[in-house]
């Protein structure tokens, strides 16, 4: 039971305390929808500071602190059950009489806390507001959940760890990516995201930390998004699982190998058990997973998966093969990238193998290899076979190697090959 003077000190305190400087991310958030905008991603990747981003941007256009209802449903303080949710709404009318709710903005962070938040968020958007934006770790709030719960009410936006392009903003901003001066600390930025990744909080923290911190964040997500989430009785198994699935990473994925594995080693689980904890991780937003490309969309669900650690650095933290292998590194690191651009992206494979292909509308609109080594002669002909391959499939005139720091023009068959770097290549095309 949670009283009401409780909750009005909460609403006063956060209403009272300085909102954080925010970094301006990519990723840009409607202010007024006309829909609940809903965060999801994986934890700690910045959902609660988009919050405090739009009621700064709110604040700047005349918008007073009263009208910003800002609630942390992870509060310790807090014991709500689903019927004393209007509490809140009944505290904060108690505190300003004189506004009227439907002028409020509701910000409620981890909601997924208190069962049955879904009607309340959908009364109020009903019959008070439709200034409402939610976030919840992926313990409890899901977007396909989000999506089903609230009938098509809601905007769902994916948050992911910083992008390149926001990594060098915020720890040199002036730098610019054309100017040879600058080539040698963008280039030690990449080496430095490549390896510890892009998680906002490990931006300015001490090196000797970081990999501890984001061990952290793994047993954290192990914990309360998969074990307590789905009342996972074996932990052993589920964590052998997870950490093989971010080793893993650059690579196929299979887990008829994993099954065996656990086999040889004594472990009683299924594989239907483990295609259960496949779909668990990718839920939780711990790993991605890519199809083959096929124009048949049950051939392409049903293909063997390339998969990728949400983020190289928690993936280099975890996995020391992964943490040496500047190949995979670097294809994971671009994976994600194309994911944080919004791109919809697959592999594709026809005797040789490309990378990635870029999707729009059905059709593959560019194909992209990535080579850290591309001045090894044995590489750079199986990279630039498999790109030819792919470009010459899908009718494409050219195609992008990405390197860690090559660059070359080639023209092969009358397809023109931009061999570029990756740090250049998503600096330039950063939004």
């Amino acid at each position: 039971m949670t009283g009401k003077d409780l909750l009005k000190t909460i609403i006063i305190d956060s209403q009272q305390r300085a909102i954080p400087e925010v970094w301006e991310r990519t990723l840009k958030i409607p202010i007024d929808s006309g829909k609940i905008i809903t965060l999801a991603g994986v934890r700690r990747s910045g959902k609660t500071y988009h919050l405090f981003s739009l009621m700064n941007k709110l604040k700047s256009s005349g918008i007073s602190n009263e009208r910003l209802l800002y609630f942390n449903f992870e509060d310790e303080r807090l014991h709500l059950s689903s019927k004393e949710l209007d509490l809140i709404l009944q505290a904060y009318q108690e505190l300003y009489p004189g506004h009227k709710l439907s002028d409020c903005y509701f910000f409620f962070d981890e909601i997924q806390e208190v069962e049955g938040w879904e009607k309340f968020i959908s009364r109020i958007y009903a019959s008070i507001s439709q200034h409402i934006f939610i976030t919840g770790s992926n313990a409890r709030l899901l977007s396909k959940e989000i999506a089903t719960a609230l009938r098509g009410r809601t905007i769902t936006f994916e948050v992911y760890p910083l992008s390149f392009a926001e990594y060098v903003g915020v720890l040199s901003p002036k730098l610019n990516f054309h100017s040879s001066a600058d080539r040698a600390t963008l280039i030690n930025f990449f080496d430095r995201f490549m390896h510890q990744g892009g998680f906002p909080e490990l931006v300015h923290q001490e090196d000797e930390l970081k990999d501890k911190v984001l061990q952290e964040y793994f047993n954290v997500m192990v914990l309360r998004d998969l074990i307590e989430r789905y009342q996972i009785t074996n932990s052993s198994t589920l964590k052998y699982f997870c950490k093989r699935v971010v080793g893993a990473s650059g690579g196929e994925f299979s887990v008829n190998k994993i099954y065996n594995e656990l086999k040889s080693q004594g472990y009683q689980v299924g594989k239907d058990t483990l295609y259960l904890y496949q779909s668990y991780v990718e839920a939780i937003y711990l790993n991605r997973f890519i199809n083959k490309y096929s124009h048949s969309v049950v051939k392409a669900e049903s293909s063997q998966k390339k998969c990728y650690v949400i983020d190289q650095g928690m993936g280099a933290a975890l996995d020391y093969k992964l943490s040496q292998d500047r190949g995979r590194l670097l294809e994971t690191t671009v994976a994600l990238e194309l994911l944080k651009q919004g791109k919809q992206i697959a592999y594709q494979q026809n005797g040789s193998e490309c990378d990635f292909v870029v999707i729009e509308k059905g059709k593959v609109v560019t194909t992209i290899q990535v080579a850290a080594d591309f001045m090894d002669p044995k590489t750079k002909e199986r990279e630039i076979k498999g790109l030819m391959q792919s470009c010459l499939k899908f009718g494409l005139s050219s195609g992008i190697i990405l390197t860690f720091d090559h660059t070359e023009q080639l023209d092969q068959e009358g397809v023109k090959i931009t061999v570029v770097p990756a740090w250049q290549f998503f600096l330039s095309n950063a939004n």
